[in-house]
């Protein structure tokens, strides 16, 4: 269906594009067609399409990589999150895409973390690109985020690391009700996994449902009742960090 949806847009452009075509031979007006054919050359170099378009961000490098499947498109330096605001690592996709402005710059590319509003965008602060910046989102020059929306569709993949410790990229934090983060959905997996946590969906956050199934977990596991998660929590759900 898409396919054909694809080719019906295809033929409707082909007709229009003869039109315009024939209508400046009429004229003789070979400037208008030179102009026309610039047009939509731009046209073509705005908007590539690639079959395995997909976005790598690596917090500790402060670089965004475009790829298509292991190929590398472009790259672009980036500020991420600051300490007290991490940029949230993970697995994503677009799912929106805006022209903003003021201090989200030129252009707004939105993620679908479930534990906060954040995404990919410009800046009206040039000079934090490549520092620990922001208040999660991922902030990039305005010509390079213009460059870049470009490539992007609703649906791309977005991987957002900090090194090779996955969700724990920024550490083995002590954490407690109300804390977000990957690292906090990937507790909630693991108990999930275990048929401690209950819900189907995943967001993030520690709220009662997950302090619920930790505590059982812990009773079930011999570790005394402790609403934070610490590293004895840890070792037991399977985590341990190693150089």
């Amino acid at each position: 269906m898409l396919k054909i949806f694809r080719i019906i847009i295809v033929l409707t452009l082909i007709g229009a594009l003869t039109i315009a075509f024939g209508h400046l031979l009429k004229q003789g007006d070979v400037r208008g067609l030179n102009e026309y054919i610039e047009w939509e050359n731009n046209m073509i170099l705005k908007n590539p399409d690639y079959e395995d378009l997909k976005i790598l961000v690596d917090i500790s490098e402060k670089k965004l990589y475009l790829l298509n499947g292991n190929a590398l498109i472009k790259q672009y330096t980036i500020a991420s999150g600051k300490i007290s605001s991490p940029s949230p690592l993970g697995y994503w996709k677009v799912t929106s895409k805006a022209r903003w402005g003021s201090g989200f710059g030129t252009r707004w590319m939105g993620l679908n973390v479930p534990w906060g509003k954040y995404g990919i965008h410009g800046t009206n602060k040039p000079d934090s690109i490549g520092y620990n910046a922001s208040a999660g989102c991922i902030r990039m020059h305005n010509r390079d985020v213009e460059d870049l929306y470009k490539y992007v569709k609703h649906g791309t993949p977005v991987t957002i690391i900090n090194g090779e410790f996955g969700p724990f990229g920024y550490g083995l934090r002590t954490i407690k009700p109300g804390d977000i983060g990957a690292d906090v959905m990937e507790v909630q997996r693991r108990l999930q996994a275990l048929g401690y946590y209950k819900m189907d969906y995943l967001d993030g956050k520690y709220g009662p449902y997950m302090e619920d199934a930790l505590y059982r977990f812990q009773k079930d596991n011999g570790i005394a009742k402790n609403h934070k998660i610490t590293y004895e929590t840890y070792k037991s759900l399977g985590v341990i960090m190693m150089e």
